[in-house]
């Protein structure tokens, strides 16, 4: 087993095993960014400490991810061996000591610049509740839901760190009892939990990618919380989909889990009733569902616990869907889970679901209820996986305030 020369808790999610980045600035040089790998509640200066053990690094010297990120995966496992080495190798303690920052005394920021945004609809107990929501009575899953993974590409200039404030869209919303639409801010102001992934290797034109080739792309994973006005949304996402109900912010956790930290974590994904093509077909290759466990807080209150083993799409399909009529990749393009909920009332990962589209409010601690999101709500998601040994890989959180 490794260890560090660190003094960890026993416990900590930021252990040896995880060494997610992120892209940090410190009190030193306020203007600078730098490549920052987290290990308990220390961020070490990636670059700094590659130049404290004589192997400089242009990559990790880089003010963001992009660079390491398209490198591909050979420079992703050198690089990750590197850091481990350095962390717990007792002889690198000098050097390596002199790199590192306390997280509460840096500022986080996105840790890559993203290329396209596509968001899925990989949960079916999210798409069945609201199937059930807005077509009662009827089947709820739509026809083509269990052939291919639904998704829609959303504006890769709202993802924005964990932090920033939500300001709350104005748009067109119309009630199905209303004569005619009205102009405002949006009523219905809802939240998303869900995961994302961070494309490194990029592709050429017309290059599909196989559910094979997923390591070879994908970076890391990270939590995200894809905002949703369903107001907005409801009045016009027909005939085309989400549009400005989705587009006006994203958030994104600052640190990058990478893929190679979450081999304890892949699970096999839930039955299927329904034959794939044979471009999605996983049941003879890698398995690539992941056992994340996710919990959403409002307000510092915890409402709900998505379990992210029970998506029906896993994250090599959905890219495999993404490139198979040869759309091509570029490095820091992110795609996500689609809102992840689980069977239960206390699993559903979305603001619509808990309350049954306003029907039912969630009861909080200090009395108050909520439908939708008022402002001044703050809104966290948080996650862990299984690591080595029966460690927990953490993945930090991702918070959004909402204001006027």
């Amino acid at each position: 087993m490794t260890t560090t020369w660190l003094d960890l808790p026993a416990d900590s999610p930021y252990g040896i095993h995880n060494l997610p980045y992120g892209v940090f600035t410190a009190p030193d040089q306020p203007g600078r960014r730098r490549i920052g790998v987290r290990i308990g509640d220390l961020v070490l200066d990636a670059g700094a400490a590659a130049r404290a053990v004589g192997s400089p690094s242009v990559l990790l010297d880089a003010d963001s991810l992009n660079p390491l990120m398209a490198a591909g995966r050979p420079t992703w496992t050198a690089v990750r061996a590197a850091l481990t080495s350095w962390l717990s190798d007792e002889a690198h303690r000098p050097e390596i000591g002199r790199c590192l920052h306390d997280l509460a005394g840096v500022e986080l920021h996105l840790p890559f610049e993203v290329a396209d945004y596509v968001d899925f609809y990989a949960s079916e107990h999210h798409a069945t509740n609201l199937g059930r929501i807005f077509r009662p009575g009827t089947e709820p899953l739509t026809p083509n839901w269990k052939h291919l993974p639904i998704g829609y590409h959303g504006r890769a200039g709202t993802v924005v760190v964990s932090g920033t404030p939500v300001v709350r869209p104005h748009g067109q919303r119309k009630a199905p009892a209303d004569p005619a639409p009205s102009f405002g801010p949006s009523r219905r102001l809802d939240i998303e939990a869900e995961v994302g992934f961070v494309v490194g290797t990029p592709t050429a034109l017309g290059t599909r990618v196989g559910l094979a080739d997923f390591r070879e792309h994908v970076f890391g994973v990270l939590l995200l919380n894809d905002w949703s006005a369903r107001d907005i949304q409801a009045w016009e996402y027909v005939p085309l989909g989400p549009f400005l109900g989705k587009s006006f912010a994203t958030s994104v956790s600052p640190w990058v889990v990478p893929l190679d930290a979450l081999e304890q974590a892949r699970v096999a994904p839930p039955a299927r009733d329904v034959e794939p093509l044979p471009y999605l077909d996983d049941r003879d290759g890698e398995p690539w569902g992941l056992d994340l466990a996710m919990e959403v807080a409002l307000n510092g209150e915890t409402v709900s616990r998505p379990p992210f083993a029970s998506m029906y799409w896993t994250a090599a399909q959905q890219l495999a869907h993404m490139t198979v009529n040869g759309a091509s990749l570029r490095t820091g393009d992110l795609y996500a889970s689609g809102t992840v909920s689980g069977p239960e009332p206390a699993t559903r990962g979305a603001l619509i679901e808990l309350t049954w589209n306003g029907e039912q409010p969630v009861k909080l601690a200090d009395g108050t209820t909520r439908t939708f999101l008022e402002n001044g709500d703050e809104v966290t998601i948080t996650a862990t996986a299984p690591g080595p040994d029966g460690s927990r890989i953490g993945f930090g959180e991702v918070t959004g305030r909402v204001v006027p």
